[in-house]
């Protein structure tokens, strides 16, 4: 979203940011504010969010990434993680961020008298597997309810619920893919879902404007070297991006043992770099013997870093888990790894039969 606000005003739009008073981040990165314009508004209003509660509840330590730990493999976790996620999924509807919906509609409210507001834009990030509504969406939702304002929206997706509260969020899905003037989409494998499970919504509503990168992240000086990088002693493979229970290197470990057991490769050779937060089910994939000298393990690291990083390899990991339409999928990180101009290798997790 960042990089939209970055060049709104290059198009004609006025961006005024509405966003809760702070809330609990999946991943922060203060670099990034330096983009924004330095004259942006910006309006923020008070969040309820439950997860003091869990932390407290389930034992988790202060500062893991929430987002990724609790969509570990449900036979891996603990009773209390289990009946923690059954309340979250069964009455955080549509979400744990529904504790903003209030105060955000009364201060948005505010900004439309304030401002000739001619759009509202919202965007949410993603979860996982079912495409539906989030509490971020529900807040522009009510507004258009009440000002019939333009909307355009990115659908999201929504944890595995029981048969009651699938139904409404099943309901608020509907809703907003029938009263949104357009739905912007990532990527079209969203709209399909869509049009699909609702053949009545017609194909102009939704608008492709895929991911990218932001040529500003690779400066022009910066091709050459690039394009024909000097290899070092090691072949390093770079992954950048979160890791979590469907989305694991669990393929891509054994085709490198492999490797290794025919001696096709040899460890003191090969970097395998990951880049970012991983949920704690996966900690016993890099403690593998076999291949754990070869593996540097980074967490969370600055945009700006992590450009750098994926540009001084000689080649990119992609990882997909297996999921309904996941040749309609485009992970943004595919655009800024085309922006390193490095060879990509990918990596599909399919389920075992």
């Amino acid at each position: 979203m960042t990089k939209f606000i970055k060049y709104l005003q290059d198009f004609g739009w006025t961006p005024i940011i509405l966003a809760p008073d702070n809330p609990e981040y999946q991943a922060r990165d203060e670099s990034l504010t330096g983009e924004l314009p330095n004259d942006l508004i910006v309006r923020r209003s008070h969040i309820f969010e439950p997860y003091g509660f869990y932390r407290k509840f389930t034992g988790t330590k202060e500062g893991l990434s929430l987002d990724i730990n609790v969509f570990e493999e449900g036979s891996k976790l603990s009773l209390k993680h289990r009946i923690a996620n059954f309340i979250r999924a069964t009455f955080f509807i549509p979400d744990a961020r529904i504790g903003w919906y209030y105060t955000a509609v009364k201060e948005a409210m505010k900004i439309v008298k304030e401002y000739p507001i001619e759009m509202i834009y919202s965007s949410s990030p993603p979860i996982r597997f079912c495409y539906r509504t989030e509490s971020c969406e529900e807040v522009p939702y009510s507004l258009c309810c009440r000002l019939s304002g333009s909307v355009v929206r990115f659908e999201v997706s929504a944890p595995k619920r029981w048969f009651l509260p699938r139904m409404i969020d099943r309901y608020l899905e509907r809703s907003v893919f029938h009263d949104a003037q357009k739905i912007d989409v990532a990527w079209k494998g969203i709209e399909y879902d869509a049009i699909e499970k609702y053949p009545e919504l017609p194909a102009e509503k939704f608008i492709h404007i895929p991911n990218g990168f932001d040529s500003a992240d690779y400066p022009e000086r910066d091709i050459a070297m690039r394009a024909r990088r000097v290899r070092g002693d090691k072949f390093v493979m770079t992954y950048s991006g979160s890791l979590y229970g469907p989305r694991n290197p669990k393929n891509f470990f054994r085709a490198i043992e492999l490797l290794l057991e025919r001696k096709e490769i040899e460890p003191g050779k090969v970097h395998l770099r990951f880049v970012g937060r991983t949920g704690t089910d996966l900690n016993e994939m890099f403690e593998s013997p076999k291949i754990k000298s070869m593996v540097e393990k980074l967490d969370y690291v600055p945009h700006s870093r992590a450009v750098e990083l994926i540009t001084d390899s000689d080649a990119l990991l992609l990882i997909v888990d297996d999921i309904p339409s996941v040749e309609h999928i485009v992970p943004g990180k595919v655009y800024e790894y085309l922006g390193a101009m490095r060879p990509l290798l990918l990596s599909l997790l399919r389920k075992e039969p």
